[in-house]
């Protein structure tokens, strides 16, 4: 498995765009938009083959206590499993193993097959294909 991509919530997901591509050397892919749930996204590939997912959506908190609902700032860690059977199978033996699943196995508006677990921590961990 490899890490597949980290996530922030951004309040001016333009302007987070432009800092990682003009410091860091990013390149923007095409913007995401889901016009029904009022979601923006953008993946900013680097050099490494690294990604970072800037996503924007109104409403969301800046209390990042909360580790349910999404809030601004670091989101998500997606690790990649390679398949979807194994998403599944994953995503079923965490929560056996007692870890809260945030949402089940899906496949979302942009493309991916994914689900969202907590870790011991609370920090979200995306697993996707």
């Amino acid at each position: 498995m490899r890490i597949e991509h980290i996530a922030i919530w951004t309040k001016d997901i333009e302007r987070l765009k432009m800092f990682y591509t003009n410091y860091f050397d990013g390149i923007a892919g095409e913007k995401y938009t889901n016009s029904k749930k009022f979601f923006e996204s953008y993946f900013i590939k680097f050099d490494s083959g690294a990604r970072l997912e800037l996503m924007q959506m109104p409403g969301l908190s800046s209390d990042s206590d909360d580790t349910i609902n999404q809030h601004i700032g670091l989101t998500h860690i997606a690790v990649s499993t390679g398949s979807a059977e194994k998403v599944d199978s994953l995503t079923d033996e965490l929560k056996k193993a007692g870890y809260t699943v945030v949402s089940e196995p899906r496949h979302t508006g942009d493309g991916y097959y994914e689900s969202c677990i907590l870790d011991p921590e609370g920090n979200r961990l995306e697993i996707t294909v």
